[in-house]
């Protein structure tokens, strides 16, 4: 049981309460124990594809925190929360919607390298302590601003967005609390007749690591000369794993009642399918093993795979025809 198992995360579940189910199959299955960890947090609000590692993969999962990550994310326009999601208080509303046009217009702004400033809400340090916590308690959440790439970036309209009939504004339903601190804005043109008006768009992003999508959302708003949230996250991509190998804990639980697991674990090496494979002798993968380095190896530089026959012995580095170890397994 050394691989990975993509969960497609429900809604309302933490990561560390995905690795925690992973946990009870394993137990449930009568696999004994292995290390779990996961590759890459995702809010409770946000579903989709989560990685977890078993075993050595674990090895791995910082590996995958820092790959790219693609979203399916849907922004809501008219109201702006403290948190940047469904969740939060309302601290700002407009009732200017925006066009489809503009927010066509408005996209190329945010592709590429750009800096965003993380919302409050967020597991980012502040003198040791959780942002979100500083935030819940009423304090003042400076956050520095972050270089981030969003690769591509594009609107998303057969998964949300359409047009409304006159001005948008929030339901009654979605008012702010008393306490809330509400700013109210009508700034930029109204929208001309015949134009295609937004209440919400859903968009499709493929970002780096660090990159908040809340941000990126309340950016865009305000950019459109409005205000935003997110009410649909939806992690279709992390590293290489897609929703296509992702499964839903009904059928994790089902199959390690059935002790099937061993057929939903991916192998170790998934997690690293864009890093080329070096092939080993029985002498080469011994020196490996011990922490050695490998002399005199033709191949190009950079990472590999390091592999003796079908087993794998490390994730490694050449460097001038010399192999030296990052990451060893003990398979």
């Amino acid at each position: 049981m050394h691989g990975w198992i993509i969960l497609d995360k429900p809604l309302g579940l933490g990561s560390t309460q995905g690795v925690s189910a992973v946990k009870r199959a394993l137990r449930s299955g009568g696999y004994g124990k292995f290390k779990v960890g996961h590759g890459g947090t995702l809010d409770p609000l946000a579903t989709g594809v989560l990685p977890i590692a078993l075993g050595e993969a674990t090895k791995l999962a910082g590996r995958m925190l820092d790959s790219d990550k693609v979203y399916d994310f849907t922004i809501r326009f008219g109201e702006q929360t403290d948190t940047l999601d469904g969740e939060g208080v309302v601290i700002a509303t407009s009732d200017v919607p925006p066009t489809a046009a503009a927010l066509a217009a408005v996209l190329p702004r945010f592709t590429g390298p750009i800096e965003q400033v993380p919302p409050a809400y967020s597991a980012l340090k502040v003198d040791g302590a959780r942002a979100y916590d500083l935030a819940r308690a009423g304090e003042e959440v400076v956050l520095a601003k972050r270089h981030v790439t969003i690769h591509s970036l594009n609107s998303s309209p057969d998964r949300g967005g359409g047009p409304s009939e006159g001005w948008w504004r929030g339901s009654a339903a979605s008012e702010p609390r008393e306490e809330a601190p509400l700013h109210r804005s009508s700034s930029g043109p109204p929208p001309r007749a015949g134009e295609e008006l937004l209440e919400e768009a859903t968009l499709t992003a493929h970002v780096s690591k660090g990159t908040y999508i809340r941000s990126l959302a309340r950016d865009i708003a305000l950019a459109l000369g409005t205000v935003g949230h997110v009410t649909m996250l939806r992690r279709t991509k992390a590293g290489p794993f897609t929703l296509e190998q992702a499964i839903s804990l009904d059928k994790l639980h089902e199959a390690a009642m059935a002790r099937e697991l061993e057929h939903l674990l991916l192998p170790l090496r998934a997690g690293l399918d864009d890093i080329p494979a070096l092939p080993l002798t029985p002498d080469q993968a011994g020196l490996l093993r011990q922490g050695r380095v490998l002399s005199g190896i033709a191949s190009d530089d950079g990472l590999c795979f390091a592999m003796l026959d079908d087993v794998p012995v490390a994730l490694a580095e050449v460097q001038d025809g010399n192999v030296s170890v990052i990451r060893g397994f003990n398979l």
